[in-house]
């Protein structure tokens, strides 16, 4: 078995994928997460005391330190996408990464992934795009080696994107159409983001380099609020919603994300996101010059999103049901 690879966050939506990833390279694991109970069933996606899991809390110096005693490489896939209480921008995407990278410099690990996002950027008119590309750079000021990852919207099961959007579409007429829905997305599979992790400490190249992670194909967001709504087969009126109204519903959002108690269906700084498209770089590294071949997002929705159907994982045999000659 290879050596000891520490992940951060990795008991998240996408850290969960790349400890599988990295199980499969046969790899042994070490989960660092915030709250070890969250963890439990990650031992299971690899053998018998591959993986473990540790506790762990980037703005605690001395478990991080812990965590990666004895690693040769490390992920760091903690994030907020909105700011709550002591969960902010600056303190986990900017300041956890540093600690992180700090923290494996201090005991010789070269080998580091950092998990960033399409549009990280410290010009961007974003909290956490501006947040992401400080974490970047303090990354690869400790570790100018640190292999960054930039994924596009990642879908998959547990996803907080379509799953979102479907679970609104099961309570409300209307589904909104943040300036009109026009702003692009290449949606990538968790797997595929997971694979080119595990792919990029196999490949010496990867070293320093810089990686957009898209799927094969670009949508509006429109585009993919039409196709979500085939899928779970619930007509929705789509509103297209001005960028200054939803500036006011994302003020709303703010507010709720403050209280720590409901995730908000969205915040002003998402809604000043979505001005900008959210696809690759033409000419940029991607999943390709990692050996991984990106996966449609149209035959894996449905394996996840069949329970936002009328009658669930049942709907289609009910729906034949339905169509039988009374006897």
């Amino acid at each position: 078995m290879k050596g000891l690879v520490t992940v951060f966050g990795g008991s998240g939506f996408v850290g969960s994928q790349i400890v599988r990833a990295l199980a499969k390279h046969d790899r042994r694991v070490r989960v660092a997460v915030r709250r070890p109970g969250r963890g439990y069933r990650l031992p299971m996606l690899g053998d018998v005391g591959q993986i473990e899991i540790v506790q762990a809390n980037v703005r605690d110096a001395a478990s991080v330190g812990r965590a990666l005693d004895g690693a040769e490489a490390c992920v760091n896939a903690v994030a907020v996408l909105y700011q709550s209480g002591r969960q902010t921008f600056e303190g986990l995407n900017v300041a956890g990464a540093r600690e992180i990278a700090e923290a494996a410099r201090a005991r010789g690990i070269g080998r580091f992934v950092q998990i960033s996002a399409i549009g990280a950027d410290a010009a961007s008119g974003a909290d956490y795009a501006r947040s992401k590309a400080a974490g970047e750079a303090a990354v690869r000021e400790a570790i100018p080696s640190a292999t960054v990852v930039r994924p596009s919207v990642v879908f998959g099961p547990g996803d907080a994107f379509f799953n979102r959007f479907a679970a609104m579409a099961t309570v409300s007429p209307v589904l909104p159409l943040i300036g009109g829905g026009a702003t692009r997305f290449q949606p990538v599979f968790v797997g595929d983001v997971a694979a080119a992790v595990a792919a990029a400490f196999s490949d010496g190249a990867a070293s320093g380099g810089t990686y957009e992670l898209g799927g094969p194909s670009i949508y509006s967001f429109k585009a993919l609020m039409v196709l979500l709504l085939e899928q779970i087969g619930r007509p929705r009126l789509l509103a297209p919603i001005p960028f200054a109204v939803a500036k006011i519903l994302g003020l709303a959002g703010d507010a709720l994300a403050a209280t720590g108690i409901l995730a908000p269906p969205i915040t002003s700084d998402q809604v000043e996101m979505l001005r900008t498209d959210n696809i690759v770089v033409p000419g940029a590294l991607g999943l390709a010059d990692l050996g991984v071949a990106a996966s449609a997002l149209e035959p894996i929705i449905p394996t996840y999103l069949y329970r936002y159907r009328k009658g669930g994982q049942y709907a289609e045999a009910a729906q034949a049901a339905a169509a039988l000659p009374p006897r």
